[in-house]
């Protein structure tokens, strides 16, 4: 079943698909949404507009590969280029929101919790690429629900933050995402131990 988002990102793309619009300028616009999202978070002044700017970057990184599909311009290079934008704004969306909660006076656990989360996130994403080039893109395909993705959930950051839970979500972040990274490993070294699923 294909993900509520994708789908909502389907319809808003179809008045571009005739247009000089490509996949790449949508990936920059979701890039630049992401890192405006975390600048906001670092400030510790807006996390509100942040978490908005974060979930709206979210939504965006699905447009790229709708209008793709829909126009027929995939391209490796364009591939390569959305992975990366989806690194860094997942990557500095925890070292972010680190930062702010430290310069608003958490506590001094916040900078370093952020950047174990950051880092966590950095190795899921690399080692996901290995995986979608040694063994197929199917390989990395997430468990979902109802038409929800697993990540899907960042959705509710807005909740989160609108609710002064940004604390906890941190924490959270800094203990779940490492565990999320030892499973992607652990995947990883299966599909290596089973090389005729390689492709």
């Amino acid at each position: 079943m294909k993900p509520w988002d994708a789908r909502l990102a389907s319809l808003l793309i179809r008045p571009l698909r005739d247009t000089p619009v490509t996949p790449n300028h949508l990936t920059s616009v979701r890039l630049l949404t992401g890192i405006a999202a975390a600048a906001a978070f670092a400030s510790g002044v807006w996390p509100n507009l942040a978490a908005i700017l974060f979930a709206l970057s979210n939504l965006l990184d699905h447009t790229d590969g709708e209008l793709a599909r829909l126009t027929g311009k995939s391209s490796r290079a364009g591939h390569l280029y959305d992975l990366a934008s989806d690194a860094i704004v997942h990557v500095t969306l925890f070292v972010s929101i680190g930062i702010g909660l430290w310069n608003t006076g958490a506590g001094a656990w916040a900078l370093p919790a952020g950047v174990i989360a950051g880092v966590a996130v950095a190795s899921i994403f690399h080692i996901r690429n290995l995986i979608e080039q040694r063994y197929g893109k199917a390989e990395t395909k997430q468990p979902g629900w109802g038409g929800f993705e697993t990540e899907d959930i960042l959705y509710l950051l807005p909740v989160v933050t609108f609710s002064n839970a940004l604390v906890p979500f941190l924490a959270a972040a800094a203990l779940g995402a490492p565990i999320a990274a030892g499973l992607v490993v652990r995947q990883f070294l299966a599909l290596q131990r089973t090389p005729h699923q390689a492709q």
